[in-house]
């Protein structure tokens, strides 16, 4: 990167993954600079800023951070409720705007934004990747494209924890549709990522439950559990199964079953697995060159540095596609029946 041009960051949004993820990438690159912090009140910005960016201003609107002359660049670490209007404001206020996962609180929201950013083709754009299957992500695709299972033709993906069984617990926020939308678990991640690796899902059918409704008052609308049935364009059928109340459960792994072979991919290890029929699942090692790294930060400011570079992933389409999943799977448990999603 060029030491010349600064690029000026306003953060919407200062929570945890802020803090913890995205701060490092940014603080990490020479050319970046914190102007401008707002949080959920302007004590917590303030505390923030005197944290982590002594540099920035805080802010009690966050309105003010993006229509801000010494912001170019809105990072949204803000609930889903908040990405659509932070992005669409964003964008007419002239500013690139990277937004933390999930894109936004409904479809409709998320559709919105895709149309403004479409109006804004010189503004980059992207959503927080899932950091699921990123190490190795690569290696699973090239496997597919080799053809080392034959053509798929079955699916199952399990992603469980119990991080919701105690009843005693006041809900997570991830459980207030007020302020994640739709959003399910870990739906929308998986969606992206098989998607991403296997094509587009075309049909869902659903079940899911809300197993303690009540907590410390707080009606819970978000299911605990749901299993899905999902056909992807290519034929392929998988069973995904999301669950927040799974005590001593398995965690968070694929398994892709092909007329010539099977193939796994372990969440939490990063280990790729293939076998052929007759023979055991082995472990298939991952060239260091093959293995991608979190640059999340680096691949969005140099997406603004330079015209020419590639345009971070993902952008405002994919994350489209998955939000029409999710979106398919609320009305196919409440329609019990199969929902068209592309």
């Amino acid at each position: 990167m060029s030491s010349e041009r600064i690029i000026r960051v306003g953060i919407v949004g200062a929570g945890g993954i802020v803090k913890q993820r995205h701060l490092p990438g940014l603080r990490a690159l020479p050319n970046v600079r914190i102007t401008a912090v707002a949080n959920s009140s302007l004590a917590s910005a303030e505390a923030f800023c005197q944290e982590f960016a002594p540099e920035a201003k805080a802010h009690a609107r966050w309105e003010d951070v993006v229509d801000n002359e010494d912001v170019d660049v809105v990072w949204i670490g803000a609930h889903p409720s908040m990405h659509h209007d932070a992005t669409d404001f964003g964008l007419q206020c002239g500013k690139h705007v990277f937004t933390q996962a999930r894109m936004a609180a409904t479809l409709q929201e998320a559709e919105h934004m895709w149309e403004r950013a479409q109006s804004c083709p010189d503004l980059v754009t992207a959503i927080c990747p899932a950091p699921q299957g990123m190490k190795a992500g690569e290696m699973v695709k090239k496997l597919l494209a080799e053809g080392a299972i034959g053509k798929p033709h079955q699916a199952l993906l399990h992603s469980f924890s119990a991080a919701w069984l105690d009843a005693n617990q006041p809900a997570h926020w991830r459980q207030n549709v007020e302020v994640s939308g739709i959003q399910i678990l870990t739906l929308g991640i998986y969606t992206e990522v098989l998607q991403r690796w296997l094509g587009h899902i075309v049909e869902v059918e659903a079940r899911g439950n809300v197993v303690i409704p009540e907590r410390q008052g707080f009606t819970v609308e978000t299911p605990d559990f749901v299993h899905v049935m999902a056909k992807f364009r290519s034929g392929l059928e998988a069973t995904m199964l999301f669950s927040g109340v799974a005590a001593h459960a398995p965690t968070d792994k694929l398994w892709l079953f092909g007329c010539e072979g099977t193939l796994s991919y372990d969440f939490v290890t990063d280990e790729v697995c293939l076998g052929k029929p007759g023979g055991s699942l082995e472990v298939v090692p991952v060239p260091y060159e093959m293995e991608r790294e979190w640059t999340v930060e680096r691949d969005f400011i140099q997406a603004i540095m330079d015209p020419a570079a590639p345009r971070p992933k993902p952008d405002f389409t994919e994350g489209v596609c998955y939000m029409r999943v999710v979106e398919a799977v609320w009305e196919a448990m409440e329609k019990r029946a199969a929902v068209k999603c592309a």
